[in-house]
């Protein structure tokens, strides 16, 4: 694996983990009790970003090492499922 598709597969790892990540700890300011003027009473009144970027890059980090260790010794490969096969190997002549 080059450097370039290694950080395309970390770079969807990442995006995915921060998906996965957003909704924890989330309070909203109704929850709150305090809504700032201007805004929903259903938004954050705490995002903690920074955390949340933290956990993202670590938790991403660790699907990346799993998936690397995976790919390196060759534990799963297209021959493990079935439906990668051609029609014609389907097939009985």
């Amino acid at each position: 694996m080059n450097f370039g598709a290694g950080f395309a597969i970390y770079f969807i790892m990442w995006w995915l983990s921060l998906l996965m990540v957003l909704p924890f700890g989330i309070r909203t300011q109704e929850e709150s009790g305090s809504v700032e003027q201007g805004t929903v009473a259903s938004a954050p009144a705490k995002p903690m970003i920074r955390r949340k970027l933290a956990a993202t890059t670590l938790l991403a980090a660790a699907f990346f090492t799993a998936y690397y260790f995976v790919w390196i010794n060759d534990l799963v490969t297209l021959d493990d499922f079935p439906f990668f096969d051609p029609p014609s190997a389907l097939r009985k002549s």
